[in-house]
Order: C-alpha cells, then sequence, then structure tokens
C-alpha cells in the first residue's frame, strides 16, 4: 500500500459516504412531506417518529440504494482525478490501470463487507421496528387473515384450514390428517382451532377417525390442547416479513416452508440471494464506474457522471424487473437475483479494455 492507494481509498469512501449523507438527507425530508398528516395525529409519539421509524429508515435506505452510492462515488471522485489530469499522472509514471484498480478494489471490498454484514444481521431486526410503526400509525400492510390453507406439517402429517384470523388467533374447519405411504390411518375434524403460544393449539368441537383395514375407531370431544410444529407466520405471509429476518432466520424460513409444500416464498428467496449478490455488485459497479470515467474527455466530467447516473438506474431498474419475473414465477429467484450482476459484469470487462494504459 502506497500513499497514493490510501488517497483514493479516502477519495472513494469519503465521497461515497457524502453521497450517502446527501441522498439520505433529501429522502427524508420528501418522506416526512409524504407522511406529515399522518405524523400530525395525536396518538403518533414524536419519540416513536425519531427512532423506531426514521433511526431505522435510514440505514434500510441506505443499503437499499448501496449499488447506487458506490457508482455515483465511483464517477465522481474518479471523473474529478481525470478532469485534473491525475490519472495521467500516474499512468505516464509507470502505474499501469491493473494497479491502478487495486485501491478501488480494497475500497469496494471494504463496501460490499459492511453492506452484507448490515443487511444479513444488523437491519433486519431494525426493519422489525420501523415495518411495526408503519402498521400501526401509517398504514397496516401485515395479513392478518387467510383461507384455504393446506400445508404439511411433518413427513405424513397434513393440515388444512378452511379461514384463519390471526386478530383472534382461531382457525375454522379445521382438519389434521396421517398418512403412512399413501394409506390414510388417522383424520381429525374440528370446527376451529384456537393458537395458543409457540407450537401450542387447542382443538374445538372435534372428532377423531382413527382407520385400522375395514374398521375405524371414532372419538369425539368439546377441547382438546394438542402441539403442531407450525406457527401462524407459516402461513399469513405479509410482503415485508423477509425483510424482518436475518439471512440464517431467512435461509432456515426458506427450507421449511419448502418441506412443507407452501409456494408463495419467491419474496423470501429473492432478499436471500439479493443480498449475497450485492456484494459482486459493489465490485462490478466499481469497476465499470472506474474505467468509463478514468479517461479525460472533452466537456469535463459532466458526460461521465450522467452516464454513470444512467447505468447505475438502469441497473436497479434491471433488479426489479427480473424480481418481477421470479415473483410470478417466469424465473428462478437465484437466477433473478444474479441476471444483473452477469450482464453488468460484461458491460465491466468491455469497458476496462477501452480503458486508459
Amino acid at each position: 500500500m502506497k500513499r497514493i492507494d490510501w488517497y483514493i481509498i479516502k477519495q472513494f469512501l469519503g465521497t461515497y459516504f457524502f453521497a450517502i449523507l446527501l441522498i439520505i438527507s433529501i429522502s427524508v425530508v420528501f418522506d416526512i412531506n409524504e407522511k406529515i398528516d399522518k405524523f400530525l395525529k395525536p396518538e403518533v409519539p414524536l419519540e416513536a417518529i425519531v427512532f423506531d421509524y426514521y433511526l431505522n429508515f435510514i440505514p434500510w435506505f441506505a443499503s437499499m440504494l448501496s449499488p447506487l452510492f458506490t457508482f455515483i462515488a465511483v464517477i465522481f471522485f474518479t471523473s474529478k482525478l481525470a478532469d485534473n489530469s491525475e490519472i495521467i499522472a500516474m499512468l505516464a509514471s509507470g502505474m499501469s490501470f491493473r494497479r491502478l484498480m487495486l485501491p478501488y478494489a480494497i475500497s469496494a471490498a471494504i463496501i460490499a463487507a459492511v453492506t452484507f454484514i448490515l443487511n444479513a444481521f444488523i437491519i433486519p431486526p431494525a426493519n422489525k421496528v420501523r415495518i411495526d410503526f408503519q402498521n400501526k400509525y401509517i398504514k397496516n400492510k401485515a395479513v392478518d387473515y387467510a383461507r384455504n390453507v393446506q400445508l404439511e406439517v411433518e413427513p405424513g402429517v397434513i393440515a388444512y384450514f378452511d379461514r384463519y384470523d390471526n386478530r383472534s388467533n382461531m382457525g375454522y374447519r379445521f382438519s389434521l390428517e396421517h398418512f403412512e405411504g399413501k394409506k390414510l390411518v388417522s383424520r381429525l375434524t374440528a370446527k376451529s382451532i384456537k393458537y395458543d403460544t409457540l407450537y401450542h393449539w387447542t382443538v374445538i368441537d372435534y372428532m377423531i377417525r382413527d382407520f385400522d383395514g375395514m374398521y375405524e375407531h371414532i372419538t369425539e370431544g368439546n377441547r382438546k390442547d394438542t402441539t403442531l410444529t407450525i406457527v401462524p407466520s407459516d402461513f399469513l405471509i405479509s410482503v415485508n416479513d423477509c425483510e424482518t429476518m436475518t439471512s440464517p432466520e431467512l435461509h432456515e424460513y426458506i427450507g421449511r416452508q419448502k418441506s412443507r409444500g407452501i409456494g408463495n416464498i419467491q419474496t423470501f428467496e429473492i432478499e436471500y440471494h439479493k443480498r449475497y449478490a450485492t456484494i459482486m455488485a459493489a465490485f462490478i459497479l466499481t469497476a465499470i464506474g472506474a474505467s468509463l470515467s478514468s479517461r479525460k474527455i472533452k466537456g469535463g466530467m459532466g458526460m461521465n457522471i450522467g452516464i454513470g447516473l444512467a447505468l447505475s438506474f438502469s441497473y436497479i431498474l434491471f433488479m426489479t424487473v427480473t424480481a418481477t419475473f421470479a415473483i410470478n414465477g417466469n424465473a428462478s429467484p437465484m437466477l433473478a437475483a444474479w441476471i444483473p450482476n452477469i450482464l453488468y459484469t460484461f458491460i465491466a470487462i468491455y469497458l476496462y479494455r477501452k480503458a486508459p494504459r
């Protein structure tokens, strides 16, 4: 590491955090303006607005747009270096463009590592507080009702709810079927079932039919406590639930839902793979930005910044489009998360080869 490396790293990270501070400040002002009518209600405490919402909104928004901030930072300070003929001086002194990219790669690695740790472990618990605030005071997007729910409790045990109301913790027209291979050996039906605590349920007005060849044994009762390894969150899936889970929790949840035959988990899979794809995005967009803006061009750095913003916004738009395809079942969630990186890798290779030597 030489002095020039520390100089570039300082410029890179300084511009990156300045871009975050600038854009986040503007975003917070617009967000306050949009929600001011909700915030002025007497039941919304100022302390909750500041600490529960905005203190958690800022890191979430910053991590979501981290690729954009990275790209803007690289384009801006590299264009400035090129405009001041500093890159020309570096290359003229015998430094290769490949060697020049070393401090860029180190800076991108720092940003990628910090962003991943935030997305995987720190921001999800904060998102839970932020989303709870939104559901309580701004707009409730929580899913409290479900119909025709069928899932596998454990191998060979299938549960069914005609409907479930989370507000009363009650399910109606419930059935629980036990299979041995393809043979039905027992079936419990109940008018209703109530969720108590973790895995603890109470069936109400139930009937159990145990099958033994051509015979069956029937047991009836008013109430019966039972243990089922399911919780309402397994089938009451809100659009923001994936943002409240750490990466290990997300991986465990996806595996459990797949084993139970629940199909509407594409959003969770996209969120899981996107957290890892963001790591590569930092390196790819850094390479594109440095290669694009390292050449001194006529007209100053305005053209580089314009092209850089167009590419960065197209990257974010492409991520949104591919995620929509995955949610609709037209593409694999993993492929949807990585397609933008794959495409922009080829763009990075092309621009790197065209960069000044």
